[in-house]
């Protein structure tokens, strides 16, 4: 039966997700036509329109944070969890398995997807909502005439709400050092999606970005603008979120965390840039860094939607004081970027896929939809990174033939204070890749 999701004209984002009365979720997509002819029925001002489920057929991935790449001349959506890829319109996967998809009729003036249904069975239109993906800047970035070289250290200084552009010839290590020694958090987060913008744009070109491995150094730490620092120890209570002092005090505590992910994640690209496998004297490959970099672009959005939420609440970042223990545990694992994987990401945002569940239901309990809406896009994502990391080792250790999970475990032993404690999110964990066998008895004697 033909559903109808709305007038064409209020499609503009290039993803959204579908709930039919029947709970089923689907994603839709809008992206450019390949073929701008127009003559599909799923085609209409240069635009195409797809529908498949939401869920990746081989784990429950949310193919709604998909990556959308261009083969053969056809749009393949990448589940972001295992890497898992499926034709948008046919369902077909390289890896043996299909996905469901639904075909999608704009011919008309409105969106209309055809979704199969048992003799007698009634199915409506639950509510379209829109994929979050732009990152919630408080100034617009500088057209392309107006940054890059044209962009001077001067100009920044005068105008404090236009963030510093490096020229076109920066390598990815120039940027990264540039975001890392930049104190503004606004500016941090303009620059950070940028530079994953641009290096994914150049990674499809003639001329890729260079990676300037070797060429920069990464500072000591970051440095932060106008924050009153206290020792982790010493840190107020957030509350349980029973008042809205209370919520904006966990909301601000959890920006802090984005804030300094976001450098994790640039200062992993930088600082080991120039790292070899043992044995087989393996570099990091570029879809390495590309991976950080779209972890860090995450972090920037994170950040922005809950400085975003704050200020709803009439408060701002700043108005509390922080803590910098991540950049603490950034600087037990400077020296290796196993033990950086195995603490960062496996660890600290391991524990986060615990916890969300929990912090976002005190938020529902209180009403709080607007934060619970940032605050799930944040765990979804989360999911992904968590995901990264497990990747990234796993590739490391299958170059050195090393056990990841041992190796994560002697690194726990060595450089995280303590057991890593439960309740354990197994479902998202093992979603992530980390069966029981990361977490489960930690830790262990160091080897």
């Amino acid at each position: 039966m033909l559903i109808n999701c709305g007038p064409l004209s209020t499609f503009t984002q290039a993803r959204y997700v579908i709930v039919l009365s029947t709970g089923k979720r689907l994603v839709l997509f809008r992206l450019p036509s390949i073929d701008p002819s127009g003559s599909k029925p799923n085609e209409a001002q240069g635009w195409s329109y797809y529908a498949m489920e939401a869920e990746c057929p081989h784990a429950g991935g949310p193919m709604a944070d998909s990556q959308v790449d261009i083969e053969d001349s056809a749009y393949i959506a990448s589940c972001p969890w295992h890497a898992y890829d499926f034709n948008v319109e046919t369902g077909e996967s390289s890896v043996g398995i299909k996905a469901c998809t639904f075909a999608v009729d704009v011919s008309g003036e409105s969106v209309m997807l055809d979704f199969p249904v048992e003799d007698g069975e009634k199915v409506e239109l639950g509510k379209v909502e829109p994929v979050s993906e732009k990152v919630k800047l408080k100034h617009a970035r500088p057209s392309d005439k107006t940054k890059s070289a044209n962009a001077t250290e001067d100009d920044a200084q005068e105008d404090p709400g236009m963030a510093h552009y490096l020229a076109d010839d920066a390598t990815l290590c120039d940027w990264a050092v540039h975001i890392l020694t930049t104190a503004n958090p606004e500016h941090k987060i303009e620059l950070t999606t940028h530079l994953f913008a641009i290096f994914t744009e150049k990674e499809s070109s003639s001329s890729p970005m260079e990676l300037g491995r070797g060429t920069v150094t990464a500072p000591d730490q970051p440095p932060r603008e106008k924050m009153i620092t206290m020792d982790p120890s010493a840190m107020p209570r957030t509350g349980k979120g029973g008042t809205l002092k209370s919520r904006i005090a966990m909301l601000h505590a959890l920006a802090n965390i984005e804030l300094w992910a976001i450098d994790l994640a640039i200062d992993i690209c930088v600082r080991f840039a120039t790292f070899q496998t043992e044995q087989s004297s393996q570099l990091l490959p570029r879809a390495f860094f590309h991976d950080w970099l779209k972890v860090a672009s995450d972090e920037a959005k994170h950040f922005s939607l809950l400085r975003t939420r704050i200020e709803e609440m009439g408060s701002y970042f700043g108005a509390l004081p922080v803590h910098h223990s991540l950049w603490l545990s950034a600087m037990e694992t400077a020296h290796d970027v196993r033990a950086r994987i195995s603490i960062i990401a496996l660890v600290h945002e391991a524990r986060g896929l615990d916890v969300n569940p929990m912090t976002i239901q005190k938020f529902r309990n209180n009403r709080d939809d607007e934060s619970v809406q940032a605050l799930e896009v944040i765990h979804n994502d989360e999911i992904t990174h968590v995901t990264t990391g497990h990747r990234w080792l796993s590739w490391i250790c299958d170059q050195e033939g090393t056990d990841p999970v041992q190796v994560f475990r002697s690194n726990v032993s060595k450089h995280f204070k303590g057991p890593i404690r439960g309740p354990f999110n197994e479902e998202a964990r093992l979603q992530a890749g980390m069966d029981r066998r990361y977490y489960e008895n930690t830790p262990i004697a160091a080897s």
